[in-house]
């Protein structure tokens, strides 16, 4: 029975019922969205631009993104059955989604996330994810903004109420009706180094600089 149903919910028909509900459940939400011209306004510059959020707080943002579909976005996205689902669901709100992991194919959907921040200057970044460790950066966001010399701009999801998932993350989903409030950082810019130990310095320096705006101190019920 779980076979089977891990199998419907990974087929095409699913992943349309998917993208219905995630939109309509988001126009419930009381949205609100700060700072979101700056960074606009760097694309019309031509500065490549890459938001980056906790895996935790993605979720009631998705809809919204949806209107950045005339900006070409990227989202680099796991291999998995679960990456597949979510894939599936970006691209039919406009967002093209290379696939990989540190584990799967990490290496092509980089080199393809790089290519595509080269060639149309936007995409988004999930900073620990797929699978954490909670608020730990991976490196992939400092290697794609080196390579593409994209500007890092941080995005926070904030709701006055919400269920935190039991997870690895505790994934937090905005209850309906909530009000929910997208906050867009100021730019980052990481330049280019030239040995491990300043790369590490970056890392830890973003991490450091994101961490107060993740909800790790939740406990779980």
């Amino acid at each position: 029975m779980l076979k089977r149903l891990k199998f419907v919910i990974y087929t095409r028909p699913f992943i349309w019922f998917a993208f219905y509900l995630v939109k309509y459940y988001s126009r419930t939400l009381r949205l609100r969205v700060e700072n979101e011209n700056h960074w606009k306004k760097m694309l019309e510059q031509r500065i490549p631009v890459l938001l980056c959020a906790w895996h935790q707080q993605f979720f009631a943002a998705i809809n919204h993104f949806g209107n950045y579909a005339r900006y070409h976005p990227g989202l680099m996205i796991s291999r998995s059955r679960d990456g597949d689902l979510i894939s599936g669901v970006a691209n039919r709100v406009g967002w093209h989604t290379p696939r990989g992991s540190s584990s799967r194919g990490g290496k092509d959907a980089m080199n393809a996330m790089i290519a595509h921040l080269k060639q149309y200057g936007f995409g988004a970044h999930i900073l620990d994810g797929p699978r954490g460790p909670m608020g730990k950066i991976k490196p992939g966001v400092i290697r794609m903004a080196h390579a593409a010399g994209a500007r890092v701009v941080p995005f926070y999801v904030t709701a006055d109420n919400a269920w935190f998932f039991n997870s690895w993350d505790r994934f937090m989903l905005p209850k309906p009706f909530s009000r929910v409030c997208i906050t867009f950082g100021q730019d980052i810019v990481l330049e280019p180094v030239d040995t491990p130990e300043q790369f590490e310095q970056q890392r830890r320096y973003l991490e450091n600089l994101l961490l107060p705006r993740l909800f790790h101190l939740q406990k779980k019920e």
